[in-house]
């Protein structure tokens, strides 16, 4: 008997899917609808779940869809059966995510339309629903904030939440116990304190915009610049938005979005990528550092998503000061490719540095399956 789930991520102009056995994490599909409501592309969201649809036909049938929402505010502290309910709740917290859940939730009836099994939301944000409110109170007038809802609520949950696992699995401890510090680091970037098993701290605040350097979001930043901004070169309250997120980042420091062509262009002399870099890894020790603090104890360090994963040089250059805190990159292990969880430490260091593949789309898979 079938027991596959549809994994849905719903963009506003695309649609990722993959068809996965979450028991078994066999992936017996996968692919991208592009350019929706575009010249060349399908006319809607609707037309897209049949066009992926369609690339699955004769596959293992789906059992349920699994979709991912971005943002769930205080009302989500895990995955949930889709209702009319919960599809009112997304579309209220469109507020907090204009970006995303409205096209979270047109991939969602988008896929009501046309496929009878149960729909599940998974949520980016659940993971972090556990940060204690020392680290989710922002500090402004305590009224605004909850009018408002102000707060911080993290992102890449489901990434954090799977790589955090595994990493336990690997070092052979109980999940429970471990003390974790988990590096999403992607074209989207962020870290996370885990403390047995639990989210007690990220870098990501009440948007995807606060912490770390990305590749075209500012990350961190004083908001007194924006004001300033505003003043000085006249920059409207759109105008800073679209700067921040769009053209902010590495983009921002070099002109280049991606990590690769940056790093190229350091290799080849390039002063401005290299200073770049420079930002981008004190940001990253900074938060490290944080977090050692925070959790009082360290079993691990875990690099995670596309620069993450494969940027060996970055995972390098980035922990080269922490040795004096039981922190140490073996070079020989770091320099290895592979797609499976490994050690790039020496054996016998205090503190594990870690490399895990992430798989947001089977851990999607397995908390949708959990709630059936």
């Amino acid at each position: 008997m079938s027991s596959t789930v549809f994994v849905l991520n719903a963009g506003s102009s695309s649609l990722k899917y993959q068809l996965v056995d979450p028991g078994t994490a066999e992936v017996h599909a996968s692919g991208t609808v592009e350019r929706i409501g575009e010249a060349g592309g399908v006319r809607d969201h609707e037309a897209a779940v049949r066009e992926a649809l369609a690339d699955i036909a004769g596959k293992p049938a789906p059992v349920a869809v699994g979709h991912r929402v971005v943002h769930g505010g205080d009302r989500f502290d895990r995955a949930t059966v889709v209702t009319p309910e919960v599809e009112h709740a997304i579309d209220e917290l469109a507020a907090l995510a204009p970006l995303h859940n409205p096209a979270n939730l047109q991939g969602i009836r988008a896929a009501q339309a046309v496929l009878d099994v149960p729909q599940v939301a998974v949520f980016d944000t659940a993971f972090h629903r556990t940060i204690p409110a020392a680290a989710a109170t922002y500090a402004i007038p305590a009224g605004l904030a909850e009018r408002y809802q102000v707060r911080r609520y993290g992102f890449h949950g489901t990434s954090h939440q799977y790589v955090s696992r595994k990493a336990a699995e690997f070092l052979g401890i109980p999940l429970e116990s471990s003390k974790l510090i988990v590096l999403h680091l992607g074209n989207g970037a962020s870290a996370c304190a885990v403390d047995g098993g639990v989210s007690v701290d990220t870098s990501m605040g009440m948007t995807p915009l606060e912490g770390l350097v990305m590749g075209t979001r500012s990350g961190d930043i004083d908001p007194a610049a924006l004001f300033h901004l505003h003043r000085q070169a006249g920059l409207g309250f759109e105008e800073l938005e679209t700067m921040l997120n769009r053209e902010s980042g590495l983009k921002g420091l070099t002109g280049k979005g991606d990590m690769r062509d940056v790093q190229a262009a350091a290799a080849a002399g390039d002063e401005q990528a290299e200073a770049a870099l420079a930002v981008y890894r004190h940001r990253i020790r900074r938060y490290v550092g944080a977090y050692m603090a925070q959790l009082g104890g360290l079993d691990a360090i875990v690099f995670t998503a596309g620069v993450g994963e494969n940027n060996s040089l970055l995972r390098r250059r980035t922990l080269a000061r922490l040795e004096h805190f039981g922190v140490h990159v073996d070079p020989d292990r770091n320099e290895v490719a592979s797609k499976e969880p490994r050690r790039i430490s020496p054996d016998g260091s205090p503190v594990a540095v870690l490399v895990v593949p992430t798989n947001e789309e089977l851990e999607i898979a397995r908390q949708t399956a959990a709630v059936l």
